[in-house]
Formats: C-alpha cells, sequence, structure tokens
C-alpha cells in the first residue's frame, strides 16, 4: 500500500523511555468477560511477570474489583516485586468507562455491572497504588500502535475479537476517543433486521461475531437438531463457555456447526471493518482478541479476502495485520494508562 510508515521509535515510544527510572514497574490490567489478565510491565514494555484468573459470574462490581486486586498481587509476586513498588495500575474495562471520574458503568459483559462504580478509587484502596483506567479495547490498540504491529502506521484501527467485538482508533499518530464511545465497531450494523445484539439493537456486527452471541446461536441451533461437538469439547476441556480454545478445536475437526457461525462471523468482519476503513481512510486494521490472536494468520487473510467486496478504495486496500501482543496486548496496553499517570 502507499502508506507512509512511521521510522522505528514513534513519538510515543520516545516518551517512554525519557523517565529517569528506566526500569521502573507498573501493573496493567485487561478486564474481559471471561478472563482478568494482569501484567507487571517494565517502562520498555517487558512483561516481567504475570496472572489470570476468570472473571466472577457473580457478586457485581465489588466481587470483579476484588478479583482484579488479586490477580495484580499474583502478578507482582511473579514479578519479585512488591505491590508499593509499582508506579501505579492502569486498568483497561469495558463499558461506559470516564477516565476522569475513574467510573465504569454499563458493562454487561460483567456481572450486575450496570450502574455506574468507581472502580480507580476501590481498587486503590485495596492495592495501595494510583489507578488509572481506560476503555478495554482502546488501550489494547494503544499496546499495538506503540509496541506492536501497528508500529510503522500513522493511523489504524485495532479490532478485538472476542466475548465480543470491541474496536479502537489511532489518527495521526494520537487515539481518537470521540465524546467518550469511539470505536464500537461491534454495534456498527452489518444488516439492516438482522440478527438480535446482546445490547437489544439489530443487525450489530458483535450478533455474529462476537463469542458470546455466537454461543448463544449454536445452542439455539443444537435445540434445533443441528450437530455439533463444540459443547463435547467444552465439557471435556471443564469449560462452561464456548472458549477461543473451543472453538478452535472443533474448527480443526472440521465441525459443521463451528465452522458454519464462524464463516458467517468473518463475513461479518470483513463487511465491518471495510466500511470503518471506508469512513476512516486507515493504513492498517490490527485483528487481535481472543478468537482473532487464537484462530491466527489465516483468519486475518479470511478477513482480508472478505473485505475486499466492500471496500470503497478497492485498489489500494489497508493492511490488515494479526496483533502481535498477543493476549498480553490488552494489560500492556493498561500499564500505559499508568504511564502516562506517573
Amino acid at each position: 500500500m502507499s502508506a507512509v510508515r512511521r521510522e522505528t521509535g514513534s513519538v510515543s515510544a520516545v516518551r517512554r523511555e525519557t523517565g529517569s527510572a528506566i526500569d521502573a514497574l507498573r501493573g496493567g490490567v485487561d478486564l474481559g468477560g471471561t478472563k482478568i489478565q494482569a501484567a507487571v510491565v517494565a517502562r520498555d514494555g517487558e512483561v516481567k511477570g504475570e496472572a489470570r484468573a476468570p472473571t466472577p459470574r457473580d457478586g457485581g462490581p465489588d466481587g470483579v474489583t476484588q478479583a482484579i486486586a488479586d490477580t495484580v498481587r499474583e502478578a507482582a509476586e511473579a514479578a519479585g516485586a512488591r505491590l508499593d513498588t509499582l508506579e501505579g495500575v492502569g486498568v483497561g474495562s469495558p463499558g461506559a468507562v470516564d477516565e476522569e471520574a475513574g467510573t465504569v458503568a454499563e458493562a454487561r459483559n460483567l456481572p450486575d455491572w450496570e450502574e455506574e462504580y468507581p472502580l480507580a478509587a476501590r481498587l486503590a484502596e485495596l492495592l495501595g497504588v494510583p489507578v488509572a483506567l481506560g476503555n478495554d479495547v482502546q488501550v489494547a490498540t494503544q499496546a499495538e500502535f506503540e509496541l506492536g504491529s501497528g508500529r510503522p502506521y500513522h493511523s489504524l484501527i485495532g479490532v478485538f475479537w472476542g466475548t465480543g467485538v470491541g474496536g479502537g482508533i489511532v489518527l495521526d499518530d494520537e487515539p481518537w476517543l470521540g465524546r467518550g464511545a469511539s470505536g464500537e465497531i461491534g454495534h456498527t450494523v452489518v444488516k439492516i433486521g438482522g440478527r438480535r445484539c446482546g445490547c437489544g439493537r439489530l443487525g450489530c456486527l458483535e450478533a455474529y461475531a462476537g463469542r458470546a452471541s455466537m454461543e448463544a446461536k449454536a445452542r439455539r441451533m443444537v435445540e434445533e437438531g443441528h450437530k455439533t461437538e463444540l459443547f463435547e469439547i467444552m465439557a471435556k476441556r471443564g469449560r462452561e463457555r464456548l472458549t477461543s480454545g473451543v472453538w478452535d478445536r472443533a474448527l480443526r475437526r472440521d465441525d459443521p456447526l463451528a465452522t458454519h457461525l464462524i464463516g458467517q462471523a468473518v463475513e461479518a468482519l470483513g463487511a465491518g471493518i471495510a466500511s470503518a476503513v471506508n469512513l476512516l481512510d486507515v493504513e492498517a486494521a490490527i485483528v487481535g482478541g481472543g478468537l482473532g490472536t487464537r484462530l491466527g494468520e489465516p483468519y486475518v487473510e479470511r478477513i482480508r479476502q472478505a473485505m475486499k467486496p466492500h471496500l470503497f478504495k478497492d485498489g489500494d486496500p489497508p493492511a490488515v495485520e494479526l496483533a502481535a501482543l498477543g493476549d498480553l496486548g490488552g494489560a500492556i496496553g493498561a500499564s500505559l494508562l499508568a504511564a502516562s499517570r506517573a
């Protein structure tokens, strides 16, 4: 493509290395609908310790906050660091995140989390260090922009394919936050009057590609008599949900239902990402998230192909890259929030 590529060492990357304590450590947390991923990260982006725990399915925001604190402690222990030596902890959270107020609301993939909740203040009390919040997918996008597959580009969208489908935007080397709800690519409409999404609306990209929506559709199809090994694999793996690993194993067995639903997801992702590119004309799309990372480059290539019929500028398509930071991208990105407050 004809995009002007950034030189190695972006403005933001250089800024990260200008502090006096080059070996300073920060915590980062990727809060998701199925897991809490915590990492302790050095100033240069190197992960020194990590820990993972399932996201509680009950207990509301208080229960989730306690689980976050416990997971951060485990990550600090793995790094050989005391909590009070961390410069701070950043949390990438789903839902409506008010970074200045330190609150999260409408986090519908988390238990009983509709009302505004002071996550930053409560977590700071438990950890004894400053806590900064950001949108989970935007911070993961920023991590890819600064440290991962997005480093060569000045503008990009991050598309994180997992429990839901989230997005983040970087324009002219800066994150685009809009009025606080930018990047919601999962709730762009890919089919008028289509399948009902978890948000209550019809035809959203997430209704076809979000793992939670695909599981709900799979269960309905099984009730209608369709055959699949998805739920047998889930039970054998000791899982309560159709995780990315379960979908991957079913696809490797050529399971017809899994193949059908993932095929629909790929087509929806192609239409949704292409439409975002048509609007913003960014240089690249970075595909990550639980499913994106697990299924890897072969499915990124399928998404590239699915985008082609929908691209207005089809003679000069954007780069479509697999996220380089994998499952830790969200936690690494969240640690950059702590860096910005340090």
